[in-house]
Parts: C-alpha cells; sequence; structure tokens
C-alpha cells in the first residue's frame, strides 16, 4: 500500500493555483482518495467557532489570535487520514512590513507535508491574468515584479523542504498546459516515476 501524502501547493496570485489544483485532483481521485483543502477556509471555520462571522474580522485579529486559528486549521489538516490531503496555500503575503511568511516553522511542524509544489508560469502571462480576473481583486503588478514574486517563492519553497525533509518541485503552468501540468502534479504525487 502506497503511503499517505500531505502535499502542500503553493503559487502566486494569477498563476493558476486553485484551477490546477481542482484538475489534479480529479485525475489523482481516479486512482487514490483525493481531498483538498484551502488553509484560509479551514482557518475561518475555526474563527467561526469563536463568533466571527467574516473573513474581515479574522483579518483584524491580533497576530497572536491569527497565529492560533493557524495552528488551529494545520492541526485540522493534520487529522485528514484521505490518501492524499492537498493543501491550498500562500507561500507569502505581500504586506506593508515586507513578506510575511504563509508557512512558518511551527505550521510545518504540526502539518509535517510530505511534498511541496510550487505552480509557476511565464511573468507575462501572469501579469495578463491578473488584468483579466473579474472574479477577484487581484494586485496588478508588472512582469518584472511578478518575476520577483516567482524568484522569491523559489527560495521560501526550498527553504520549507530544508525544514521538512518534504521534497519540493516547481510545476510550469503556462498558457495552454494546464492538462500536463495537472498530470505532472499527479504523478508527483501518486510516485509514478515514468
Amino acid at each position: 500500500m502506497a503511503e499517505n501524502k500531505r502535499a502542500i501547493i503553493v503559487g502566486i496570485p494569477g498563476v493558476g493555483k486553485t484551477t490546477l489544483i481542482t484538475r489534479a485532483a480529479e485525475m489523482l481521485n481516479q486512482k487514490r482518495k483525493t481531498t483538498v483543502v484551502i488553509f484560509g477556509t479551514i482557518m475561518f471555520e475555526e474563527a467561526k467557532k469563536m463568533g466571527l462571522k467574516n473573513r474581515d474580522e479574522m483579518r483584524r485579529m491580533s497576530v497572536e489570535d491569527q497565529r492560533r486559528l493557524q495552528d488551529l486549521a494545520a492541526q485540522r489538516i493534520t487529522e485528514m487520514k484521505d490518501d492524499i490531503v492537498m493543501i491550498d496555500t500562500h507561500l507569502f503575503i505581500n504586506t506593508d512590513e515586507g513578506y510575511y511568511p504563509g508557512l512558518p516553522m511551527r505550521l510545518l511542524s504540526i502539518m509535517k507535508p510530505t511534498n511541496m509544489v510550487m505552480v509557476a508560469a511565464d511573468p507575462r502571462e501572469i501579469a495578463e491574468r491578473r488584468k483579466s480576473d473579474q472574479t477577484r481583486q487581484r494586485d496588478i503588478a508588472s512582469a518584472d515584479n511578478i518575476q520577483k514574486e516567482l524568484d522569491i517563492s523559489r527560495v521560501m519553497v526550498a527553504s520549507c523542504s530544508i525544514l521538512t525533509g518534504a521534497p519540493f518541485a516547481i510545476i510550469m503552468n503556462n498558457d495552454g498546459q494546464m492538462g500536463e501540468a495537472a498530470a505532472n502534479i499527479a504523478k508527483i504525487l501518486l510516485g509514478d516515476r515514468s
């Protein structure tokens, strides 16, 4: 029997991460029971237990309370026993104070990922996706600034790999290649070396 996987999948806004995760999960579910969880959604479910009504209230909580929510969410994810759990989250949040890590060491220690996957794409394509996305309030950035975000992401995912011992992969999700990118994620999580 293959080992259970807990894969953290990350990517900057506009890279197509959530859509790609959904497609990869459909492929994976044909072979192994796969669940996709969005870290922020689990955090909000925990916040509702504390009486919060919306995500805006969560953002206004003290840093200490937000950290406690993160820990609770990470613990809930750890308790999930499906064959493959794919965790959709962010490596960092760009704040006025600098880049705030989305996966600090304490969360990695709780979740103990077996795999780290970073979704990337051509910076010009990401810039165009952000401009044309009518469903979200995306920060518009130049291709040069997006390249910097991708570079920071590569360093951070490698750092998470070093801290956890989990292998990491960078999957390209360029325009018109989502099927191939999803298949690559599925291969990694199934341990298919072909």
